[in-house]
């Protein structure tokens, strides 16, 4: 028996996780989408250190400067993720959250100005 090309194998899973990447996303409910979303980034995250490892373990130039332009497109994934992410999370604050987080941070803005310059109460 002849052995099967292992160009052939990557391939055929990756056709095999595009049909299946496609199923979970369409079946997911909008409820769940955020933090699947947040899962996701991470899992991304996680996914670049291991393709940093590989492109850097690349002899040839070709595979290194794919490797790196794959880095680079995952990081930009990541990073459009997570703003992504933070903005259908900002949908689902309450409008007063917003004012409130702001006096918090006017609030620790004084404290910290204060410890610096020394001025105490």
């Amino acid at each position: 028996m002849e052995m099967i090309n292992h160009t052939v194998i990557n391939l055929i899973i990756f056709v095999l996780a595009i049909y299946v990447g496609y199923h979970v996303v369409w079946t997911v409910t909008p409820a769940l989408h955020t933090p699947l979303m947040a899962v996701t980034n991470a899992i991304s995250a996680i996914i670049i250190v291991g393709a940093m490892l590989a492109a850097g373990l690349t002899e040839g130039a070709t595979g290194r400067i794919m490797g790196t332009v794959a880095v680079a497109l995952a990081a930009v994934n990541v990073f459009g993720g997570f703003l992504v992410t933070q903005r259908m999370l900002e949908m689902f604050r309450k409008k007063g959250a917003k004012a409130d987080k702001g006096s918090a941070k006017a609030t620790t803005d004084a404290a910290i100005g204060g410890t610096l310059t020394g001025a105490t109460r």
